[in-house]
């Protein structure tokens, strides 16, 4: 296993993680990856020929060691491995896929151009969901070959002797499991990483859920506390100007137009062209 390229990776998906995606990465590392890598191999080893039946029917060996165990653990577990981690790359993909966008633009409209994403890395628009929908698939995951694993092997125990009848065998025959104890300690320990995965993804998208709709109220608030304050301003205008044209100084008297010198011109001229005045 290349530890340098497994290392970068690791700290690519933890750039863009929270605190709770980092817990669950580093679970998923230490917990199952390295388990499974440095023991779980070397318990289940060549499984089939550890597995011994008191019959030399040819054929009978295979056959009941293909209806107890139709798939590996070791195997199963890889897959399980290769899906869940899967989807972690697909967020670092997506950064990728901003920042590439953010720089074509860049070449095109020069540094002084305004920027497509104020931070690549910052989970807003597609890359919120695409955390998300990453998150889901996981659980769905972890769930799923949880499943498996019981509904095949029929529960996580393992019986030291298992008894088969199937074809060739000539009848019922006993059939031994190498080291049942230690894999059953292996399975549920697997199982029970399996689990805590699958919670710690839960909380993480209820926090990612709860810290959008707190956003999206926050905003909401601070819209309406927007146009409140426009509003306030536009009655406030109209009154401020009516008040600026009726005020006036303290002291000033109100100035009344004066019309004695219109009335007295007025009076001369009745005067003057009255009749009796010829």
């Amino acid at each position: 296993m290349n530890w340098a390229f497994l290392q970068g990776l690791l700290s690519g998906v933890n750039k863009y993680s929270t605190a709770l995606g980092r817990v669950w990465m580093s679970i998923v590392f230490l917990f199952r990856v390295m388990v499974f890598v440095v023991a779980a191999e070397k318990v289940w080893g060549d499984e089939q020929k550890d597995f011994v039946c008191n019959t030399a029917q040819p054929g009978c060996h295979n056959v009941c060691y293909d209806h107890f165990f139709p798939v590996s653990h070791v195997r199963l577990w890889a897959l399980q491995l290769i899906f869940v981690t899967c989807p972690s790359l697909l967020v670092v993909l997506h950064v990728g896929y901003r920042e590439e966008r953010e720089r074509k633009h860049r070449a095109k409209y020069g540094e002084a151009c305004r920027r497509l994403y104020q931070d690549t890395g910052k989970k807003r628009g597609g890359l919120w969901w695409t955390y998300v929908l990453s998150l889901v698939f996981k659980m769905g995951v972890d769930s799923t070959f949880i499943y498996l694993l019981y509904y095949m092997y029929e529960g996580y125990d393992f019986p030291p002797l298992v008894k088969c009848s199937e074809v060739p065998c000539p009848n019922t025959v006993d059939c031994f499991i190498s080291r049942p104890t230690e894999k059953r300690i292996f399975t549920l320990f697997m199982v029970v990483t399996s689990l805590v995965c699958i919670f710690l993804s839960l909380c993480e998208i209820l926090y990612l859920l709860c810290k959008r709709c707190c956003e999206c109220a926050s905003r909401l608030q601070d819209s309406r506390q927007g146009a409140r304050a426009t509003s306030i301003s536009s009655v406030k205008t109209p009154n401020a100007l009516l008040g600026n044209s009726t005020s006036r100084p303290p002291g000033q008297a109100r100035l009344v137009p004066s019309y004695s010198v219109t009335v007295s011109a007025f009076k001369k001229t009745l005067h003057t062209t009255a009749p009796g005045g010829v």
